[in-house]
């Protein structure tokens, strides 16, 4: 945590009174201020593009806007701000949309009827330690992604799928690309759900990213 300074906050949400709403829980907080809040990607793209020195510790980004939506700010950011830390906010808990924010550098993902408790801890960690894992999204992660100490052994193929599965890619575009039957892919991935104690591809994306196997 800084010193001097509170934490500076933006926020990007097209709901006027639950970013106002937000804007209110985070001065709760004590150690952060939300310093502007914009309706969609676009007009926040635009104040990156202007204010190119604004300093800015954190992005709390709707998945879902008009104009232009979280993923495809996400990826805006991703080639031209890769050092904003990013948390998604959704409604969704797809695992589709989950991955494809997370592949593309978001820090973590909260779905929007976070307790406070919990949204204040994602805040934190991000901040701290640049990821947060832990209850990700309700009911359907990851067990021990965060607190994995042991040694795993990955096979070769293993750590190629492990790479694909961590693109927008189908499991049956997956087995296409590694020139292997869909059977033998559904193989590698209840292998490695056991092998590495995840229930979702979702953690297996997680799991890659923890350990460096792709980078975000």
């Amino acid at each position: 945590m800084k010193t001097n300074s509170k934490n500076k906050i933006i926020i990007v949400d097209d709901h006027l009174l639950f970013s106002q709403s937000l804007e209110l829980l985070i001065k709760s907080f004590g150690d952060y201020e939300v310093i502007e809040r914009f309706e969609n990607g676009k007009v926040f793209i635009d104040y990156l593009e202007e204010n190119t020195s604004a300093e800015i510790d954190l992005v709390l980004l709707d998945v879902n806007m008009p104009v232009l939506d979280g993923l495809s700010t996400m990826k805006w950011l991703k080639e031209n701000r890769p050092d904003l830390k990013v948390i998604a906010l959704s409604v969704n808990d797809d695992d589709e949309i989950i991955i494809k924010m997370i592949t593309n550098g978001a820090k973590g993902y909260l779905l929007k009827d976070t307790s406070p408790e919990i949204f204040r801890e994602a805040i934190e960690c991000v901040m701290e330690k640049g990821f947060y894992f832990t209850e990700l999204v309700s009911g359907m992660l990851i067990n021990k992604v965060n607190s994995d100490n042991k040694k795993i052994s990955l096979k070769e193929k293993e750590i190629v799928f492990i790479k694909h599965a961590c693109t927008e890619m189908t499991y049956k575009e997956i087995a296409s690309e590694m020139c292997l039957s869909p059977k033998t892919i559904d193989g590698y991935r209840e292998i490695l759900f056991d092998k590495l104690e995840i229930k979702t591809r979702i953690g297996l994306v997680l799991y890659a990213i923890k350990h460096k196997i792709v980078l975000v």
